[in-house]
């Protein structure tokens, strides 16, 4: 991707079948009021459509919320097709029902972070800021 002017792009996305997304839209609009440049990409997505939207909107990160158990599957697939895709350097960040023992082997699979219940807006706002490329000028 290379060094991008602006601020930062975030795809907040809800992957697979969980139909509860006012978690992400919670953090979407705080990312968004931080100053960053949020895509929400809404409900019942693929990995694949996921992938896609971060491509074309030459997105810097990836937020995933999921809440219905399939995160090994579906962090994995994403992860998966960033890197098939020649797109690994889009970071790939998450949080939702996920339980400590699945922590560790998401990070060792390549997700950057996992944020769970409890998780401050300001904290995510300010690791986003600390982990994902810096806008120019900062």
């Amino acid at each position: 991707m290379g060094v991008a002017a602006g601020p930062i792009r975030v795809v907040v996305a809800k992957p697979g079948l969980d139909g509860h997304d006012r978690g992400a839209k919670v953090i979407a609009r705080a990312l968004r009021d931080a100053g960053m440049e949020v895509i929400y990409t809404g409900l019942h997505q693929t990995p694949e459509q996921i992938v896609d939207t971060a491509i074309q909107e030459d997105a810097d990160a990836i937020g995933l919320s999921i809440l219905s158990g399939a995160h090994n599957t579906l962090f994995a697939a994403v992860i998966e097709l960033l890197g098939e895709r020649d797109a690994a350097d889009i970071l790939v960040f998450g949080g939702g029902i996920i339980p400590e023992a699945d922590i560790a082997p998401l990070k060792s699979k390549g997700v950057a972070e996992i944020f769970t219940p409890g998780a401050t807006t300001a904290s995510i706002v300010d690791w986003v800021r600390s982990n994902v490329r810096q806008p120019a000028g900062a």
